[in-house]
């Protein structure tokens, strides 16, 4: 497995499709499909209610305020009427009440003079004239000649008095409703305008972030939104604003990780291809083909090696990555990588350990997936560790109950890692930038690939500092699902 020294790249494998025409169009739509448009129509329906409910309300109420009104005027000039003729009436019809009779009738008031409890002419309600002949006012509204009217009367003494009728106005809801109409059309029209104006405000930061991200989705990272208020929208264009930053980071780290993954590609290509010019040109002679096939074999393996973590991190995201999880003996694990590396540390001068509990440590995992990853981060530590430094596999429980799982630990005495590196480790090419040329490194792949692995087992991996001097790298696997159950 490639090594875990390289630079900070992106954590997703491929770059994100860009478009490369203009902005798209707004889209245009029948009348109401827009904000705008939906906005004014409910704030102008709010208003039409409004002004159809006061309509409602005040007309009635002006209606009977006008009424109440003539009641009263009516009531003044039947009590001026009953002063006028209060000493008269017992006289006999004269001059000065025929006088009177005809001033009222010009103002449209009919007037009814009672003697001794009987009217001067019919018209008048028998309840009427009763209640005038008793010695008792009417106020009311009764029908007078057959047509509702008005009436007032006043009783004055010996059962004589005065009433006076007018008739109920026609047309008061019309002439209400003109004195109305204005007043009612600029309540509704401030309610249009200010659905437009609220519309239109609601509506522009909208427009405004859908323009940033069709900027965005043509490739143009620089784009910002200005952040106002109020407070939804202030969200909205602060995400904006950190997707517009999270993919020129993410763009950028793309590109460092291709040019590094270019780089890598290109070294054994460019050593496969100068020793086959060699042998096509017949410079090499026969005594120098094995070490030449042996170095394109080595070659060869390497390109194989990257090309595997490439196509390996290009799947670790997909639903169909195959993962056949089942009960293992993490000691044992230990136990067989031992030869292996043991052999291979050896070859090098660097001494190899496994510590172990002396007794099995149950985890829930995939052997190979698992085997994998330590062996990815053997090489990348058996890669940079000096002749005599150590090289330490080590295992442990993770808890007291089996059902806890294990924890599986690659350290070394190499150089190790600042805590800046801790941070990055695990993202593609994050350490190999940085430290190529400084030591030995490899396709920068590795680490992101074991982290990858980890969690698809469902586990954690960290990075921290060894006690040997070097990195330390621990794999926290899960207990056995079955002990769970069966412990619970």
């Amino acid at each position: 497995m490639p090594d875990h020294r390289g630079h900070v790249e992106s954590p997703t494998m491929a770059l994100p499709v860009v478009g490369t025409g203009p902005p798209a169009a707004p889209r245009r739509g029948r009348f109401g499909s827009t904000l705008t448009a939906r906005a004014v129509l409910v704030t102008c329906a709010v208003a039409l209610v409004s002004v159809l409910v006061t309509a409602l309300v005040a007309v009635p109420l002006a209606i009977h305020g006008a009424q109440r009104g003539e009641q009263k005027a009516l009531a003044a000039q039947a009590r001026l009427a009953a002063e006028v003729l209060r000493t008269r009436l017992d006289r006999g019809r004269g001059a000065d009440e025929e006088r009177l009779i005809q001033q009222l009738r010009d103002q449209g008031i009919d007037a009814y003079l009672i003697r001794r409890g009987a009217v001067d002419r019919s018209g008048l309600p028998p309840r009427v004239v009763q209640r005038i002949g008793q010695g008792r006012n009417v106020s009311a509204r009764r029908p007078v000649n057959g047509e509702r009217a008005l009436v007032e009367g006043r009783a004055l003494a010996g059962g004589n008095g005065v009433v006076l009728s007018r008739p109920l106005a026609t047309g008061l809801w019309a002439r209400v409703l003109l004195s109305l109409w204005l007043p009612l059309l600029a309540g509704l029209t401030a309610g249009v305008v200010a659905g437009l104006l609220l519309a239109r405000r609601l509506a522009r930061p909208i427009r405004v972030a859908a323009t940033a991200a069709a900027r965005l989705r043509a490739g143009d990272r620089a784009v910002r939104v200005p952040v106002e208020p109020p407070d939804e929208v202030a969200d909205l264009a602060e995400a904006l604003n950190g997707l517009a930053a999270a993919l020129a980071t993410s763009e950028g780290r793309q590109r460092e990780f291709l040019l590094s993954v270019s780089h890598e590609l290109r070294t054994p290509l460019t050593a496969i291809r100068g020793y086959a010019e060699a042998l096509a040109d017949g410079v090499l002679g026969a005594d120098d083909t094995v070490d030449t096939g042996r170095t394109v074999l080595a070659e060869a393996q390497h390109l194989d090696r990257l090309i595997g973590d490439l196509l390996a991190l290009a799947r670790l995201e997909a639903a169909d990555f195959p993962l056949e999880p089942v009960p293992v003996d993490l000691t044992q694990l230990a136990v067989d990588a031992e030869p292996t590396w043991s052999g291979r540390c050896a070859a090098v001068g660097v001494p190899f350990r496994v510590e172990t509990p002396g007794q099995p440590v149950p985890g829930y995992t995939d052997p190979g997936r698992i085997r994998q990853v330590l062996d990815g981060l053997l090489e990348n530590a058996l890669r940079v560790v000096p002749p005599g430094s150590p090289v330490v596999l080590a295992v442990r429980a993770a808890g007291a109950d089996p059902a806890h799982g294990g924890v599986l630990e690659v350290r070394d005495g190499g150089p190790g890692f600042t805590d800046d590196d801790l941070a990055v480790a695990f993202e593609r090419g994050a350490l190999h930038e940085r430290y190529r040329g400084v030591r030995k490194v490899g396709s920068g792949l590795g680490l992101a690939l074991a982290a990858g692995l980890v969690r698809r087992l469902g586990g954690e991996i960290v990075a921290g500092h060894a006690p040997e001097g070097g990195a330390a790298f621990t794999v926290r696997l899960p207990g056995d699902p079955y002990l769970t159950r069966t412990s619970a």
